[in-house]
């Protein structure tokens, strides 16, 4: 393999920068000529690709974002826009993509390699950590940190106030966010799309809460919930215990930003240099993952097809650490 393309598609992830700068120089280091392709798969259609050398990707391993920019396309969603992508990489010579991003990133390129062939790897960029095949992924350990960050600050308020605080977290599908922050945070209750946590469970809390003496609660709520996001929850709860001084945060896009950890720089880093050997050494349709702190690769098909669950164990940690 003489030449490969790397790209970031979907939504943003602290760490994927740090992600590029490995595939770039992991390739360079053993002898394959890399082309950043620019925002997506609507830069692979449109030719927005230039070759990258070392200090392309220099002074960018701390920022966060992605320096190939990203944006989503409806045109590569058709035939006829996979064949403008397929010619403009013919055109240049790649023989190989690297994809950084989530579900709907892997799920293009498992349909354009399908149609086409080009052996395709994917990093798993996504703060949401709900791929499988990968303990962990690109910007999931930031985007922790950045809302903890903000749940500590909001906890000081809330005692202060004697006020209840439903937080609301990313995470559409996915509870992973929400649980950690829950028990990082020290949070009374988690609502997360894989549990069936009822309105009544979360009065039930808050009243036990007040019978221990606890003045102020902490409530995580994941933007996917099976109740609804945390605005519907709280005026929900608000309607059975109208004395409690309730209010909502919503932290939003702010989860996306900042400075990857040292761990996901880690991370990213490794998944980077995985998924250039892996091309060379003949993997094709996978995305490539760390378990068990090992590097391993799936095939891409089963790792956006498979549900990761949630680990119930944590969920037991949440309930036992609000008493």
């Amino acid at each position: 393999m003489k030449s490969i393309g790397v790209f970031t598609s979907g939504g943003d992830a602290p760490g994927m920068n740090a992600c590029i700068r490995s595939v770039v120089r992991s390739a360079l280091y053993l002898g394959i000529d890399v082309y950043g392709i620019k925002y997506g798969y609507n830069g692979m259609i449109e030719g927005d690709i230039y070759k990258m050398k070392s200090y392309s990707v220099s002074n960018i391993l701390q920022k966060g974002g992605t320096i190939l920019k990203s944006a989503r396309s409806n045109e590569f969603r058709t035939k006829e826009g996979r064949q403008k992508a397929y010619e403009q990489l013919k055109k240049r010579g790649i023989e190989g993509l690297v994809a950084i991003g989530g579900d709907g990133t892997l799920t293009g390129a498992n349909l354009f390699y399908e149609e086409f062939g080009i052996p395709t790897i994917g990093c798993p960029g996504t703060i949401d950590n709900d791929l499988y095949g990968s303990d962990y992924t690109i910007g999931f350990d930031t985007a922790v940190n950045t809302a903890l960050d903000a749940i500590d600050k909001i906890r000081d308020t809330a005692n202060s106030h004697d006020r209840v605080f439903f937080v609301e977290v990313m995470g559409r599908h996915s509870g992973y966010i929400a649980i950690n922050c829950g028990i990082g945070g020290g949070a009374e209750m988690v609502m997360v799309p894989e549990t069936s946590v009822t309105i009544q469970d979360v009065i039930d809390t808050l009243k036990a809460g007040e019978n221990r003496h606890k003045t102020s609660h902490i409530v995580i709520v994941a933007e996917g919930g099976e109740q609804g996001d945390a605005i519907e929850v709280a005026a929900k709860v608000s309607k059975e215990l109208p004395k409690l001084d309730i209010r909502v945060t919503n932290l939003g896009h702010v989860q996306r930003g900042g400075a990857p950890t040292a761990l996901d720089r880690m991370i990213a880093s490794r998944l980077g240099m995985a998924a250039v050997e892996g091309l060379v050494n003949g993997q094709k349709n996978s995305m490539v993952g760390i378990i068990d702190n090992k590097i391993v690769f799936t095939n891409i098909k089963l790792a956006i097809s498979k549900s990761k669950p949630i680990n119930d164990e944590l969920m037991r940690l949440v309930e036992v650490m609000s008493i």
